[in-house]
């Protein structure tokens, strides 16, 4: 009798090929969603910035006419980058400063420090929505909580806010730091790294709480300080809810965030084009930006290793 015949074993290449081929199908949803939702539209907008385009007719193509006037005749364009670039000067270290604070604070376990984390975290969650910025209007109205507050604890009180340029922006910066939840998890997590025999050591040689604050913890959260104030930066280049519902750039575009101008150029004023123009010269700044701190980061940013 015949002895039956037993498949052949595969290869250590057909076993490869077959585990590249399932790798590239899990990936080829995320390969398509990004080409045709992020890499197309980017290029179609790198495009469009050169031309005269409203929409509703076929583009122009004008050459470097939409980055001339933009730097030479549009006094809003000027107003929204400096209104912009204030916003996030001020909310990115401010809200860091509080998301560390917040994060000392609960790096001790404890029963509800599960509680209370999730506590904090949730205005990340929410403080970009719709409806926390009509909140945050109401609260700063003339007949508001925030005067109402003051008022209670015998401050006479009834200034809107949001009617007057130096107070307005501030409320949308105060808005930004509220939201320091993501920045707090990120630092708590780096807390936790930090090996408990510096402290040790430390209080050996007798320093304070102070002394350990600068010479252990600061030096040892750099990297995650460095993570921290890039992905804060960008975001508050990119804010735009807070402007758009809150103060619609007002007063006397005291608040006209430039996402919010950009908007407004696209979609207000059909000026597509020009739009596009707005949107690439922000995204080469925020590029720039970032270039700078990465070339300077071995300065200041501690790494063990």
């Amino acid at each position: 009798m015949s002895k039956p015949t037993t498949a052949p074993k595969r290869t250590l290449a057909q076993k490869l090929n077959r585990e590249q081929v399932a790798g590239y199908i899990f990936v080829l949803p995320f390969i398509i969603g990004f080409l045709a939702f992020l890499a197309l539209p980017m290029l179609m907008s790198f495009a469009f910035s050169f031309t005269r385009y409203n929409i509703l007719e076929s583009p122009t193509f004008i050459g470097f006419q939409n980055y001339i006037e933009m730097f030479t005749n549009d006094a809003k364009f000027v107003k929204s980058f400096g209104v912009t670039l204030y916003y996030a000067l001020f909310s990115v270290p401010l809200r860091l400063i509080m998301a560390l604070a917040v994060a000392m604070l609960l790096v001790k376990n404890s029963k509800l420090s599960g509680f209370y984390r999730a506590v904090y975290y949730l205005p990340s969650i929410i403080g970009s929505s719709v409806a926390v910025a009509i909140l945050w209007k109401r609260m700063f109205a003339s007949d508001g909580v925030v005067n109402a507050l003051l008022q209670s604890i015998g401050i006479p009180c009834d200034i809107a806010w949001l009617g007057r340029q130096d107070t307005a922006i501030w409320t949308l910066i105060i808005l930004a730091i509220w939201q320091f939840g993501s920045s707090m998890l990120i630092f708590l997590s780096g807390l936790k790294q930090i090996p408990v025999s510096l402290y040790e050591s430390a209080t050996v040689d007798g320093a304070n709480g102070f002394q350990k604050f600068f010479k252990i913890t600061l030096p040892m959260l750099t990297p995650t300080i460095f993570f921290n104030l890039i992905n804060q930066l960008i975001n508050g280049f990119m804010a735009f809810t807070q402007s758009y519902i809150i103060t619609q750039g007002k007063p006397r575009d005291s608040t006209l965030f430039y996402t919010v101008y950009m908007y407004q150029s696209s979609f207000t004023y059909n000026k597509l084009g020009y739009g596009c123009a707005l949107a690439w010269f922000m995204t080469l700044f925020v590029a720039l930006l970032t270039l700078i701190l990465f070339k300077t980061q071995n300065k200041w940013v501690y790494y063990e290793a």
